[in-house]
């Protein structure tokens, strides 16, 4: 009943189905071992975390570059504040606000910006303190440069004073001096006046975000393809045994064999001859 699996139709089925199972396996597995290291780099991160604010600060030349390791570590420097420019459209808890973003030039001539605080409203800088004046030394967690796809990062067109993106990409063309390739956001304790400070985040690709749930649904998606091939499949064998089962006890009328056209048997007519004789 079963010799139809031996058909060149089945034999392309059966590939398929031998082929597209494992690859929704392993596809399946892939992204449910991405989901669970993201897991685990959220809790090292936590733990991470909590071991940095034990930590004594670390001058910020042996911190750099940013790493997963490094990111959230507290980073000293020492120089003098130049530029000052506001970040708009920053939340901090479920508050709307902005960032204020000062450039300080360290003792090698680069500069490194600096996330005093963060204030409600719409960015003013009638509202910001000023930073203090002389040689400073700071002290906060180090953060690696913003790229377009973090949250909350505003990219539009935005007036003088005004940065959308903490990086030494967007600041290049805003100051006349190199900037590191990172920044740093002081703890509390180490802001002024209503300036509130703004928690370190956590670095790309760690941490229960979106992105890690996006991979936990892909997970389960991959599982029901696989379930879902396997599924067709029985469906199609079924169907085939019960049709050809059905061929067998005469219940299905058997499909006739396509007529070769015959060739025509009818002669040309013969061409008429004359009945007069010679001389007429």
């Amino acid at each position: 009943m079963y010799r139809f699996l031996l058909t060149p139709r089945w034999w392309g089925i059966n590939l398929f189905v031998v082929l597209g199972v494992p690859f929704c396996l392993f596809m399946g597995s892939w992204q449910l071992g991405r989901f669970e290291a993201r897991v685990e780099s959220h809790q090292e991160q936590q733990r991470d975390s909590d071991d940095h604010v034990r930590d004594a600060a670390a001058p910020l030349a042996d911190l750099l570059p940013v790493t997963k390791a490094t990111s959230g570590r507290l980073a000293t420097a020492t120089g003098r504040y130049a530029t000052q420019l506001l970040v708009p459209d920053r939340r901090l808890g479920d508050k709307r606000g902005f960032y204020v973003l000062t450039l300080l030039r360290t003792e090698r001539g680069d500069a490194l910006p600096v996330v005093r605080g963060w204030l409600p409203g719409n960015a003013d800088p009638a509202t910001v303190p000023r930073p203090p004046r002389g040689t400073v030394t700071v002290t906060g967690a180090l953060q690696a440069s913003e790229n377009q796809g973090t949250d909350g990062v505003h990219t539009g067109g935005l007036p003088d004073g005004q940065l959308g993106m903490i990086s030494a990409a967007s600041l290049v063309n805003l100051v006349p001096y190199r900037v590191y390739d990172a920044w740093i956001t002081l703890p509390e304790g180490r802001t002024q006046g209503a300036l509130r400070p703004v928690p370190p985040a956590a670095p790309q690709g760690t941490g229960l975000d979106l992105k890690a749930f996006q991979n936990l649904g892909y997970t389960g998606e991959w599982f029901v393809f696989a379930g879902f091939v396997v599924f067709m499949w029985f469906r199609l064998l079924r169907r085939e045994a019960e049709a050809q089962r059905d061929l067998a006890l005469g219940l299905l009328p058997e499909q006739p064999e396509p007529e070769s056209p015959e060739p025509s048997t009818r002669s040309e007519p013969a061409p008429a001859q004359s009945t007069s004789g010679p001389g007429t």
